[in-house]
Order: structure tokens, then sequence, then C-alpha cells
């Protein structure tokens, strides 16, 4: 569990970045970083061309570009770039953009998609995961949290996915195990609780979990009044786990 306000940040090419997942946790697969770009500032990373790549807007606004596509965004947008084409994020004038960045090297029996979604919102509903009960791990609650998926193989990503849960108050993505898959995800809205390998944490905004293969890991909103905000999470298993969208019903082939 890494809380927001212990990320280190650096200077690099005029914006603010923290590594809060990588090699330093023993990662392998994924890495995490978030990004604080200034007023009228850009953020262009060379590097981002030999990486797949997902965005998600935590604060503030501006536009991005995922290759020759670029679109506005604002808090909870997010971004697909595939391994290939740069992305870039710039803010706008009076404002700091600051984003989450997830990013994975492509295995090489792994194809870039056809034709990807680049950009998609936290809140779209178009692709659900509701009623998880979880992998077994630990007692499953019928109170379960529903998931929608914008970036995944349906959308064109390969390897990397993006996720995100959303818990009314008593709600529960129930604990599961990725066995080949590395998670990095972060609390995005709300306060709740992210679990890892039998314990429960305290998350708020910003706070970031981290789960080797392996690892079981889940998601809970415990206030039981019905009147608390919700609790949403994002973020996504690295390589994608198969098994989540078989539970959706949805197919596992990249478009």
């Amino acid at each position: 569990m890494i809380k927001s306000g212990e990320l280190e940040f650096r200077q690099l090419e005029g914006c603010r970045v923290a590594t809060a997942v990588g090699p330093h946790l023993g990662a392998r697969i994924v890495r995490l970083d978030v990004v604080r770009v200034p007023s009228g500032a850009v953020w262009r990373p060379q590097s981002s061309a030999h990486e797949e790549n997902v965005v998600v807007v935590f604060a503030g606004s501006g536009s991005a570009a995922s290759g020759a596509a670029r679109r506005r965004v604002n808090r909870a947008d997010t971004v697909y770039t595939p391994t290939g084409d740069l992305y870039e994020l710039s803010a706008d004038a009076g404002m700091d953009l600051t984003a989450y960045v997830w990013n994975t090297t492509l295995r090489p029996d792994r194809a870039p998609g056809t034709e990807p979604r680049r950009f998609s919102r936290l809140w779209n509903e178009e692709t659900q995961l509701k009623g998880f009960t979880g992998t077994g791990q630990a007692e499953s609650s019928a109170r379960t949290a529903t998931m929608n998926f914008l970036f995944w193989p349906g959308t064109g990503s390969p390897q990397l996915c993006l996720h995100c849960g959303f818990m009314q108050p008593g709600e529960y993505f129930n604990v599961h195990v990725h066995p080949e898959s590395e998670e990095a995800f972060i609390a995005f809205e709300g306060k709740g609780q992210l679990h890892l390998d039998g314990q429960w944490y305290d998350a708020e905004p910003g706070d970031v979990l981290y789960a080797p293969p392996g690892v079981p890991h889940g998601t809970r909103h415990p206030d039981e009044d019905p009147a608390a905000p919700r609790f949403a999470t994002c973020g996504g298993p690295t390589p994608f786990d198969p098994v989540l969208y078989q539970r959706a019903g949805v197919s596992t082939k990249v478009r």
C-alpha cells in the first residue's frame, strides 16, 4: 500500500514525476507513474513509443494526444496509447494536470490491436462485470460491486488493461488472485478499503495498491450509511487476466 502523501517526486522534462509501482517494489511487468504537468506545460515522454500506455486524468484539465489523435481531457478521462505511438499531456493555463500512467513493454508473443480505442472515461458503462464472487481465497460477500471495462482485449489492448470498480456503501469487489499478472490500482474517488494478502487498508483518493502475481487482493466500501459517497478504484492486471472477461461473458480476443 502506497499512500499518496508518501510519493517521492522528481523533476523530469519540466514536470514532476513519481514512480508509485516499479522495480523498487519488485514489479517486473508493470510500472505506474504519477505525473504532474504544470500549468501551460507539456509532458511528452519519448520512451512511450516503446511501451503500451494507459493514462487516467486524476486532477486538472487540458488535452491529450495518442498518436495522431487528440482530445480535450478532464478528471476521470482516460487515454490508451499502443506500442509504436507517443502519448502527450498538456495542462491548461492556470491549472496543473495530474495523471496516473500505467505502462508495460509488450511481450514478443503479443501484437498491438488493429483498431484500438484510444479515449474513454472511467464511468463508461458499455462493458461491465457484475456479481464477481472472487477466486476463493477469502469469504465472499453477496453485495458485489460493478466494474467497468475501459481498455481491454475487446477494445484492442493486447496486454495492458484499465478497469474501474465502483462500490456503493457495503459493497465488495471480492478478494481474488491473478496467477500470472501483476496489478497496480488506485483509489480514485471516495473513501474505502483495499485488501492485500489478508489485510484491509484504509484508502483515500490517490492511494496505490500493488499486488504481485498470486497475491490475494480486493476492495470494499465498509461504510454502511446509504448516504455515504461511493468508492471508486481503477487499474487492472498486467498482462490482462482472461478470467475476468470470462466471468463477464465477453471475448478475450484482441480486436
